[in-house]
């Protein structure tokens, strides 16, 4: 099972949303030069997540795209769901005619298993993201600040 760009960008970008609120709306052209997602595709998956009300637009000087919903109430399945990425770990797209029209041995396990994938990204939301992400940057800094503090062994003896 392989997840395309489409939902590993949607995702990116969702959270590279949440993650500068400050700023008011965020425009893609910022979003993709974080990024390193092409703009023109940042506009596609935006217009996709703007249809099911994932994000809002705002239209004008300063404008740009702002969260449709509160962080805590966006989950990663609903973005991979939004832009029709497909979680399908079977090699005949759920349609149940693996070898020659007839449903191979392990089908059902392969389709019970894109559920379950499913159904884990449903309990995650862009809140659950963000929280991670600033519990590794914490950890990050404080792996830092305790070698700016270190001094080696050798400057110890002489």
């Amino acid at each position: 099972m392989r997840l395309t760009t489409k939902g590993r960008y949607a995702v990116t970008a969702m959270l590279d949303l949440a993650l500068h609120p400050e700023q008011g709306p965020v425009s893609l052209s910022d979003i993709s030069e974080r990024q390193g997602i092409s703009l023109s595709y940042l506009e596609q998956l935006f217009s996709k997540l703007r249809r099911v009300s994932l994000v809002k637009s705002v239209r004008g000087p300063g404008g740009g795209y702002q969260l449709g919903r509160s962080i805590d109430d966006i989950f990663v399945a609903q973005i991979m769901d939004a832009v029709n990425e497909v979680i399908d770990a079977t090699g005949c797209k759920k349609s149940a005619d693996c070898k020659n029209g007839v449903t191979c041995l392990t089908h059902y396990l392969w389709c019970d298993l894109s559920d379950q994938i499913h159904d884990f990204l449903s309990k995650i939301s862009l809140g659950d993201l963000m929280r991670q992400h600033d519990e590794q940057n914490n950890k990050t800094e404080q792996r830092i600040d305790s070698q700016l503090f270190t001094i080696p062994t050798s400057e110890m003896i002489g």
